[in-house]
């Protein structure tokens, strides 16, 4: 083989792995590192919105709890807190299995990649398990909003106190609203890691790209960081007789 064909070969094998690097690189962006800036950009954007979005609901529960602090307070308590710290537990399981998922995908590690989001996947199906269990039991209490609603507990500590019942029930429609959009988030999520293992599958990913790793994974954290707020907020305050 001449020198000149061998050179040609090396040239060419180089150029394909430059091909292979640069894949994702779409035209508009000068190189891999703007592109990946601008993507992270984008994603911290949107979760500025998912915050404003949160935290408009979070405002609204917090003024109605304050204005009818008794009957809320009561409807609270009637909210099992074992599978509420179940499912605190789960996600923050998860979210340590999706941080070694993107950890993964920055070694070039295509195969536990798969794994660790295929077991954030479980742990998130685990948390949508547990809160179907949750929502079963508040259809079989009839503390579901709508003209079948009716609330028959008590406030710890004072039992003597009776329950308004559009207050009860005004607690439940925000309950179910925050933990209804949150599940929401969670299902897109799952579907989101989907399409992660099969992007990888397909050998899209390396460590010179995983942008969309990284990104999936702070919208999970987040959605995760949504739940550590939700979680206190409807299961633990207004827990004793106090």
């Amino acid at each position: 083989m001449s020198d000149s064909h061998a050179s040609a070969i090396a040239t060419g094998a180089h150029a394909g792995t430059q091909d292979a690097a640069q894949r994702e690189l779409r035209h508009h962006f000068v190189d891999m590192q703007q592109q990946s800036n601008t993507a992270s950009l984008g994603m911290w954007l949107f979760l500025v919105t998912e915050v404003m979005f949160f935290g408009g609901m979070f405002c609204a529960y917090l003024i109605y709890r304050l204005a009818y602090f008794k009957d809320f307070a009561a409807a609270s308590q009637s909210i099992d807190v074992r599978w509420g710290a179940l499912n605190t537990a789960v996600l923050l399981v998860s979210s340590w299995t999706m941080a070694m998922a993107v950890r993964c995908a920055q070694l070039g590690k295509q195969k536990l990649l798969v794994i660790f989001l295929l077991f954030t996947m479980l742990f998130g199906a685990t948390f949508l398990g547990v809160k179907a269990k949750e929502y079963y039991d508040k259809y079989e209490e009839h503390h579901i909003p709508g003209p079948n609603f009716n609330f028959d507990g008590k406030l710890l500590g004072h039992p003597e106190y009776v329950v308004n019942q559009r207050h009860a029930e005004m607690f439940f429609s925000i309950y179910f609203a925050m933990t209804g959009m949150h599940a929401l988030h969670m299902i897109i999520g799952l579907g989101l890691m989907a399409y992660l293992i099969i992007a990888s599958g397909m050998g899209k990913f390396d460590s010179t790209y995983y942008t969309p790793v990284e990104n999936i994974g702070l919208y999970w954290h987040f959605v995760d960081v949504v739940w550590i707020y939700l979680f206190p907020l409807i299961y633990l305050i207004s827990r004793t007789k106090g």
